[in-house]
């Protein structure tokens, strides 16, 4: 069974997902992230078979996440670094973090966020880069943007009368 493409579907959330939806790509950027940045490193930290960890890496180069750069000529060995694309991924698995450690570690937090200069830990908040206000499910709501399709005008549409019958009961 192939699986369905999401490139095409007019939705950003859906166009990432295409980019970095499958589970090894976000932990191989994780990585990255970490500082890893040769396969083997990859491969030792994830435990990942070596031919799913080539098709990964080659699908975050083709996207533009990852760049690949020679560092050996013989045999001939690649790193790979972030791209700027890449480095732009690090608020999502900040996300990622914050909601994993909130609903997903019962044991406790074994990865925290924490100031460098204080070694206080920090907990990641989305803000509106204008007024820095947190942006908050009360205050802000997703809406169809100007290149909208009929298909997206038609959800946010749906989504919005929604909103006003949920206010009125």
């Amino acid at each position: 069974m192939q699986r369905k493409s999401f490139g095409n579907m007019q939705c950003p959330i859906a166009r990432s997902l295409e980019r970095v939806g499958e589970w090894w790509s976000i932990l191989i950027l994780r990585d990255a992230f970490y500082g890893l940045t040769r396969f083997d490193e990859f491969q030792k930290s994830l435990d990942i078979a070596p031919n799913m960890l080539t098709r990964r890496l080659t699908a975050l180069v083709e996207e533009g996440l990852l760049e690949r750069r020679q560092y050996s000529e013989r045999p001939p060995r690649y790193e790979y670094h972030l791209t700027e694309r890449g480095r732009d991924f690090r608020p999502v698995l900040l996300a990622l973090l914050a909601w994993g450690n909130r609903h997903f570690a019962p044991e406790g937090l074994s990865v925290v966020l924490v100031d460098e200069a204080t070694g206080q830990e920090v907990e990641p908040v989305l803000v509106d880069k204008a007024n820095g206000k947190p942006i908050t499910q009360r205050d802000h709501v997703i809406a169809a943007g100007p290149a909208a399709n009929e298909g997206v005008l038609r959800r946010m549409e749906l989504a919005r009368e929604r909103r006003e019958r949920a206010a009125q009961s």
